[in-house]
């Protein structure tokens, strides 16, 4: 695959991701520079953070993936969390993002 096509179906899955996770895109544009902004809330009331797509790292870090995992574990949809949990119990990374990204577009498809 080429890697700009790669590197365009990442960001898209990230971005995907990121908006699945609350993160909000005030501009409504995509880039490298695209910057998300995220506010959610701590022990001390609330706290935001803003972060550039470019530097997500859903597609190589199990820190940043495991809680898309949970929170998809917690909407428990039977048959793409089935795919969901077999992906995680292979220890691939990149096997759990690709299951990630297709239990979030069929959930966003059957809301």
């Amino acid at each position: 695959m080429n890697v700009i096509i790669a590197k365009h179906i990442t960001m898209d899955n990230n971005k995907l991701i990121a908006e699945f996770m609350g993160l909000e895109n005030p501009f409504n544009e995509i880039n490298d520079a695209t910057l998300y902004k995220y506010k959610g809330i701590d022990e001390k009331g609330e706290f935001q953070f803003d972060i550039e797509l470019q530097e997500m790292r859903y597609h190589t870090s199990w820190d940043w993936l495991m809680p898309v995992v949970q929170k998809c574990y917690k909407i428990d949809d039977e048959e793409g969390f089935d795919n969901l949990v077999d992906a995680v119990s292979t220890l691939d990374i990149d096997g759990t993002y690709n299951a990630v990204v297709e239990f979030i577009k069929t959930y966003n498809d059957e809301r």
